[in-house]
């Protein structure tokens, strides 16, 4: 049964209200200088944005010298030159006074993006130091694990404003956090959030500060239009100039096995030429029954929630026993890739291990990573060629394209190999094949998308209560969701309150109750 447009409108009206709303609030506008901070900061890239980081650096200028608050999501694939962006318009805020605050899901990602961002503006984050220019700011990082010491220099130089790009994780948003003037919430994997931690950050601002989302997870057209309805979208198609293009292929183990063999082998001679690779196991250990029930990861499953999925017992609970990482490491190290340095990296070791170990495979210290998908962000190694990802069938299609992006960064070609004791003609290896076949994520994230079955588009799996769009299929029902966005838009531009319209008024609001709509409410 097709949804009815009255079930499509009252979403789309709820959305177009929400943006209304945040339109008549009053936000600083930041204009950019000519000859200002972030005319010196581009002065000093080693390289030329594409045509579409110049579009969307144009989308967020624009947005910000408005007088109510930017609200836009940024997605590009990893590797698309998001965080270049996300960088300009913190310098932009800061020429005008303000500040700018970068929450990030993990303290691995933080920590990443401090030393890109130190990295990238060089002497520009030593503003006051004597490394420093005249020009200029300072960077601080707030993460749960620093010590008190180290807490309470970053905490004074927030507070007196030294600090002009504060990067974080949920530190952040605790209390005893004091910014000078916060004009810019940048929010790094949107879906890893709950809206109650984003609103908790903007209420440390004076004024509404301008909000830039940002994902790697590629989303089709009408779910980012039904999801994301109230954020303004851009979007990064393009990877920076010199980026080869992923090769990947399938091995199946249950047809060819010597496939595997040959895998090994290709890895050693990848390492031969002066290159790394990771190899991607879907457990940590073999602890028994608790690990092998896990058929879908933590990753995916927020993936599944941000798309409106519903996860089931029966996704959730696998039978066959899979790779892990403390036995497979080992095991290739005494056999097919003896002689190689290798190392495992997984979540249960401590900050300082897997700091130690990604900053000596980051050297080229270490020759093969072993590793969760710990890896899927927070570690940036040009020089990694390959990658051999162990159960392939266990990951998610958009988790699959996440991972293989960490291979291929340098100017070498990356190579991706999808193991998988999966039946050649399963679902499970026909996902496999879609993700060889195309390096598209918006593609993959439709098939996705499609694959997994699509429960209601507020997500049934976010709370009990009875949804009003129980029959609404975002991929099916795309025209019918343009259709009722651009009625919905045009009403709410003539009458903002519904009040020609009391019944639809009274609907929508009873949407808006509902414990789910919070699901949707990025503003």
């Amino acid at each position: 049964m097709r949804l009815t447009f009255d079930e499509a409108i009252l979403l789309q009206l709820l959305l177009a209200g929400r943006r209304a709303e945040l339109k008549e609030l009053d936000a600083t506008p930041r204009k950019i200088s000519t000859d200002g901070l972030v005319n010196s900061f581009e002065s000093k890239l080693p390289f030329k944005y594409t045509s579409g980081q110049i579009e969307v650096n144009n989308e967020i200028e624009n947005d910000m010298q408005q007088p109510h608050p930017m609200h836009r999501l940024l997605q590009g694939e990893v590797g698309s030159g998001k965080t270049v962006i996300a960088l300009r318009a913190m310098l932009s805020v800061i020429e005008s006074g303000g500040q700018a605050a970068l929450l990030a899901p993990t303290e691995v990602l933080a920590s990443q993006h401090f030393k890109t961002i130190e990295k990238l503006l060089g002497e520009l984050a030593q503003a006051g130091t004597l490394q420093g220019s005249g020009e200029g700011t300072q960077l601080a990082l707030l993460t749960g694990s620093l010590s008190t010491s180290a807490k309470r220099e970053a905490l004074g130089k927030i507070a007196n404003g030294e600090a002009g790009i504060v990067i974080g994780t949920h530190a952040l948003i605790s209390d005893g956090v004091e910014f000078h003037d916060l004009a810019l919430v940048v929010v790094d994997e949107q879906h890893r959030f709950g809206v109650e931690q984003r609103d908790a950050l903007r209420m440390k601002a004076k004024k509404p500060p301008h909000l830039l989302v940002m994902t790697a997870t590629p989303i089709p057209r009408t779910v980012a239009m039904t999801i994301f309805g109230d954020l303004d979208v851009s979007t990064l198609r393009q990877l920076p100039s010199g980026r080869i293009p992923i090769e990947t292929h399938v091995i199946p183990v249950l047809e060819k096995p010597h496939y595997l063999d040959r895998a090994w082998v290709r890895v050693k001679e990848e390492v031969a030429k002066g290159h790394q690779a990771y190899i991607v196991a879907p457990r940590i250990s073999d602890g028994g029954d608790a690990d092998v029930k896990v058929k879908i990861s933590a990753a995916d499953i927020a993936m599944a929630k941000m798309m409106g999925d519903e996860i089931t017992d029966e996704d959730l609970a696998g039978t066959e026993k899979m790779t892990s990482v403390e036995e497979l490491a080992p095991k290739l190290a005494t056999g097919a890739l003896k002689g190689l340095k290798l190392a495992p990296l997984h979540g249960r070791q401590s900050s300082e291990l897997k700091d130690e170990t990604m900053s000596a495979f980051a050297k080229g210290e270490i020759d093969v990573l072993v590793a969760t998908t710990v890896i899927e962000v927070g570690v940036d190694v040009p020089n990694a060629s390959m990658m051999v990802i162990m159960d392939a069938d266990r990951f998610g299609v958009s988790q699959l394209h996440q991972l293989r992006g960490r291979v291929g960064r340098g100017s070498t070609p990356g190579l991706c190999l999808l193991v998988s004791s999966a039946e050649e003609e399963s679902p499970a290896m026909a996902r496999l094949s879609a993700v060889s076949g195309t390096l598209d994520g918006f593609e993959l994230s439709r098939i996705d998308l499609d694959q997994r079955r699509e429960g209601d588009v507020l997500g049934r799996a976010q709370s009990g209560t009875k949804s009003h769009l129980r029959l609404l299929r975002v991929l099916r029902d795309e025209e019918l969701i343009e259709e009722a966005r651009r009625v919905a838009v045009q009403l709410i531009a003539g009458d903002p309150k519904l009040e020609k319209y009391p019944a639809l008024a009274a609907q929508v609001a009873i949407l808006k109750e509902e414990e789910r709509s919070a699901f949707l409410d990025k503003g």
